[in-house]
């Protein structure tokens, strides 16, 4: 049974940083590519980072500088460091995990900057 458990998510103040964690079981982890993906309301979910196999790194263009993906394959989980945020960060945000075709997600964490 594959799952994928984010967490982290909550409330913080612009400028402020949060670090959200997907933990995952089921899957051979490290095979993976892990995505962070967000959806705020009214939008379409957008790709925020990514991280391959080989720790290949890719980001949107509005949370570069600002935002880290890291894996950590003894621990099955990818995480995500979100620095200097900004309200139009609010989202909830998801992670995947793929493999060629095989994709999972998770079920999300909400992540709302406001003061």
């Amino acid at each position: 049974q594959v799952q994928l458990v984010e967490s982290g998510g909550g409330l913080v103040q612009p400028g402020g940083s949060l670090r959200l964690s997907c933990a995952t079981s089921g899957i051979s982890f490290g095979a993976y590519t892990m995505t962070w993906y967000r959806q705020a309301p009214g939008n379409q979910r957008e790709l925020v980072a990514s991280i391959s196999s080989t720790r290949t790194t890719n980001y949107a263009e509005s949370v570069k500088g600002r935002f880290t993906i890291s894996r950590d394959n003894a621990k099955s989980t990818v995480y995500l460091q979100m620095n200097s945020l900004k309200p139009e960060d609010t989202a909830v945000y998801q992670c995947n995990a793929r493999l060629y075709t095989t994709k999972y997600w998770g079920q999300g964490t909400q992540v709302t900057v406001s003061s």
